[in-house]
């Protein structure tokens, strides 16, 4: 499937389920494939796979093969991207050597009289109250406030999910150049 080989892919999942590999496992290995190695660039691909895991466990073998051989096509010839796969081990990497990293007061929540009275929840913008539904507050620990995770590939529909990234953060760095600036004048 990663190499875009449907034929290759099709032919080893059969040898797979008439050896009697159990289909469910099958279907978490395609189901993981959906993500991991398609991901953004055809979202599609994880409904396809939740749906032939479904299938496999609803109705089992031997019908649920042409459910398995319709995910196993659609993420061989699906666009490719490891963009998602890739954010998540940075993001995991940082998290796991960064645990005591403050979360940001802005964006804690404040559910008693001294969490709020200790700024929990002090300068947090909800985004819908803003035009375009989208704010310039910072959501991330300081010592990560410009770390980059998710870098989409130029695949498939993720090439459009770039475009809108882009945008927003070009957006959300104007935006922080004005309120700076704005402070600034103010003092």
């Amino acid at each position: 499937m990663r190499n875009s080989d449907a034929d290759a892919a099709v032919y080893w999942l059969a040898r797979m389920l008439e050896a009697g590999e159990d289909p469910l496992y099958i279907a978490r290995r395609v189901l993981r494939f959906a993500s991991e190695d398609v991901g953004m660039a055809d979202s599609r691909a994880l409904q396809i796979c939740t749906a032939a895991f479904q299938a496999c466990q609803y109705i089992g073998m031997p019908e649920c093969s042409v459910h398995l051989t319709h995910a196993v096509v659609f993420c061989s010839l699906a666009p490719k991207s490891n963009s998602l796969e890739a954010a998540y081990m940075a993001a995991a990497e940082d998290a796991r050597n960064m645990l005591d990293e403050p979360v940001p007061l802005q964006i804690r929540n404040a559910p008693t009289r001294l969490m709020e009275e200790l700024g929990y929840g002090r300068d947090y913008m909800y985004a819908h109250d803003y035009e375009g539904h989208i704010t310039a507050m910072q959501c991330l620990p300081d010592s990560l406030k410009d770390k980059h995770y998710y870098n989409p590939s130029d695949q498939g529909v993720e090439k459009r999910v770039k475009e809108h990234k882009d945008q927003i953060e070009a957006w959300k760095k104007a935006q922080r150049e004005r309120e700076a600036l704005a402070k600034a004048k103010k003092q």
